[in-house]
């Protein structure tokens, strides 16, 4: 790790600066990792500008803090390629200038083209460029679980009540639901398949010890309490977390397949400058800056090829919601503790 930040820092020595021109502001609206301090620090001095980061826990928070200001409030921000199209369909997020980001030739192949992954591209233009991935699988503790569990059941088995962390958060919520009760179509649930999934999300409920908001909060509540089971919506960058902390812990895909996100960077429809924009997405496909991301998150990059995954084709890709204003009327009713017959 400390080899990369060598690299980076002399990448920035050599990288002319514009400290001559009038200082602006890039404004980024991401997840815990995808902006951190020493990295935006050299952007800033390539550039000459100030950044400031928000940083989101979960899509609703995202969803609330770019929408509430139609966008005004920021200039680029990372976004899976499900959730992307509520910006697009409000008009909150912007086609891209290709031709000023140029090292999208040196994304792996599966993501250089843009018009094969769904959600990218709408009416021939680019939406956003595919940043990082993974798959939300299933940690376990070793010195609680003996036998990896095989199914999202575990999270409702009544041997961890009490034991179990998930994640606050409406869209995955229901869609796991929906895995376990067998709805067809997950991302697309009927109004009684919803009802349903919240019934099974009010007995998970009462499994779970808590709900974490952000990674660091399940390493410290893993760290304090004896957690069996995680249902990991940070993947492997939650499981390098733990490691590092000391935890003795599993990792598994269940049967059932694992959701999974493409994040990426997208432009604001409030954005200030766009080309500035779109100079940050650039440099964070430079190879330094994405492997220095995996080597410190754990997470998997879109431009140096990653060791093979064990979840092979049960990786089940988010798509598009029936209805994501309803998904969190039903989560917010689950969290105040409201009961089946009171749906």
């Amino acid at each position: 790790m400390r080899a990369c930040l060598w690299v980076l820092s002399a990448l920035a020595l050599t990288l002319p600066s514009q400290a001559a021109l009038a200082e602006e502001t890039l404004r980024i609206l991401a997840w815990d990792g995808y902006a951190d301090p020493e990295v935006v620090a050299i952007f800033q001095k390539r550039a000459g500008v100030r950044v400031e980061v928000t940083y989101v826990t979960s899509d609703d928070d995202m969803w609330q803090k770019l929408s509430t200001n139609k966008g005004r409030d920021f200039d680029v921000f990372a976004v899976n390629t499900a959730e992307l199209q509520r910006y697009i369909d409000n008009g909150l997020s912007l086609p891209l200038n290709g031709a000023n980001i140029s090292n999208r030739k040196q994304q792996l192949p599966r993501f250089r083209d843009y018009a094969a992954i769904p959600g990218l591209v709408r009416g021939g233009k680019i939406f956003a460029v595919p940043f990082t991935y993974a798959e939300m699988g299933l940690i376990y503790n070793h010195k609680l679980v003996k036998k990896p569990p095989r199914s999202i059941d575990a999270l409702w088995a009544s041997e961890y009540r009490g034991r179990v962390l998930a994640f606050n958060t409406s869209n995955h919520n229901f869609s796991l639901a929906g895995q376990r009760i067998g709805v067809k179509n997950i991302f697309q649930q009927s109004p009684q398949e919803l009802n349903a999934a919240a019934r099974r999300l009010i007995a998970l409920r009462r499994n779970v010890l808590s709900f974490y908001s952000t990674l660091e909060e399940s390493v410290d509540l893993f760290r304090r309490h004896d957690i069996a089971i995680i249902f990991a919506n940070f993947g492997t960058q939650q499981v390098k977390a733990l490691r590092d902390a000391g935890a003795d812990i599993g990792y598994v895909i269940p049967r059932e397949g694992a959701l999974a996100w493409l994040d990426c960077w997208a432009v604001s429809s409030g954005v200030k400058n766009q080309s500035l924009a779109e100079q940050w997405i650039n440099f964070t496909l430079e190879k330094q800056v994405s492997d220095r991301f995996t080597a410190w998150h754990g997470l998997a990059n879109t431009v140096t090829a990653a060791p093979g995954s064990q979840a092979g084709s049960r990786l089940i890709w988010l798509e598009p919601l029936e209805n994501p204003a309803q998904r969190l009327a039903l989560w917010n009713k689950i969290l105040s503790g409201v009961s089946e017959k009171d749906l």
